[in-house]
């Protein structure tokens, strides 16, 4: 499943969208940086919470449940900010809305792909425990379907999967998207557009990451240039370093895959094939049983892992629907928006 290696990505190149970042002290009142500073805090503090203690969590699937589970809290985050900045959807600027919609159904393309991965991987399973239940016998034959049902599990786990590949071109129009609009006159929208920012930034990387992890491509991997001024900036150049490079080792190392519950299972599966094609050894029968049990405690470790990683792309999924919809709701009963312009929006 492995590819050749390619170059890093790198974007901006057309200008520096960070001189829009910082907004004028002039222009906040103690209040609104306060607000700014304590939303900016609280995403430093879940990025810190990503940063591996040790290489080999990085991407397991409970790195990437925590990772997900990251995402739902700054997309909360960013809800209530909204609403503790007392700015009706009433008073944003189109462009503003355009933003928001636009990044919106981009992620829920996003988190449809990626459950479709989940849940075709978990299909897998099935395979897996026909393998263990022929194995419960001494019957050659149950062994000749156990091998049958090792190599359809190969096959299923290695084929591609179209909507994740189709995740790059997603992801590149998000990365454009990190680019924010110019604010004027409202020091509310300056502090509601860096917010943005940092929610962006950390939703296009850890989508990149899972992009990465079921292609097996360094191809979706990106080096996000950040701003230095946000409190959260140094955290995530750090993690994304860590991160980025371990997964560059592991796709340079030419491993099967590099999701690591998937691997262990593969490794249990490369144990017990040989034994299984060539008939088992009345003296490595004791070995032959700990491989069986070894295949069944790492299947189950990936079942439960890709079940409880589905639930939290659902739960992510579902928030980004149901903001989604308040904005639209919302723009349908103000007057400050036309209804025409609302239904560009929607197409």
């Amino acid at each position: 499943m492995s590819r050749p290696q390619d170059l890093p990505r790198r974007f901006f190149p057309f200008g520096n969208p960070f001189r829009m970042l910082s907004p004028k002290g002039s222009d906040l009142s103690p209040w609104l940086l306060s607000l700014l500073s304590d939303f900016e805090l609280l995403l430093e503090e879940r990025l810190k919470k990503l940063m591996p203690k040790n290489k080999d969590d990085i991407l397991t699937l409970s790195w990437m449940k925590l990772a997900m589970d990251s995402l739902c809290e700054t997309h909360n985050n960013i809800n209530t900010l909204i609403t503790e900045l007392q700015l009706p959807v009433s008073d944003w600027e189109e462009k503003w809305v355009d933003v928001y919609l636009n990044i919106s159904v981009k992620l829920l393309d996003l988190c449809n792909a990626f459950s479709s991965e989940l849940t075709r991987l978990n299909q897998g399973d099935l395979f897996l425990k026909c393998v263990l239940h022929n194995l419960q016998s001494d019957s050659g034959e149950k062994y000749l379907q156990a091998r049958s049902s090792l190599d359809s599990w190969r096959q299923h786990v290695n084929a591609n999967n179209p909507r994740i590949e189709n995740c790059r071109a997603v992801l590149d129009s998000l990365v454009k998207s990190l680019s924010l609009p110019k604010v004027k006159n409202s020091p509310k929208g300056k502090v509601l557009m860096r917010a943005f920012y940092g929610v962006k930034v950390q939703t296009v990387y850890i989508c990149s990451v899972f992009t990465a992890a079921w292609s097996d491509s360094t191809k979706d991997l990106f080096d996000l240039p950040v701003s230095e001024k946000p409190s959260w900036s140094k955290v995530f150049t750090e993690m994304r370093s860590v991160v980025n490079d371990e997964i560059r080792d592991m796709l340079s190392s030419g491993r099967t895959t590099i999701l690591k519950e998937l691997e262990s299972v593969d490794a249990s599966v490369e144990k017990l094939y040989p034994m299984i094609q060539d008939g088992v050894d009345p003296v490595e029968d004791e070995c032959f049983r700990d491989y069986v049990m070894e295949l069944g405690t790492q299947a189950e470790k990936l079942s439960q892992g890709l079940d409880q990683l589905l639930e939290e792309v659902d739960s992510f999924f579902k928030l980004t629907l149901s903001g989604r919809d308040v904005l639209l709701c919302n723009l349908r009963s103000s007057d400050s928006i036309s209804g025409d312009a609302v239904g560009e929006d929607v197409d």
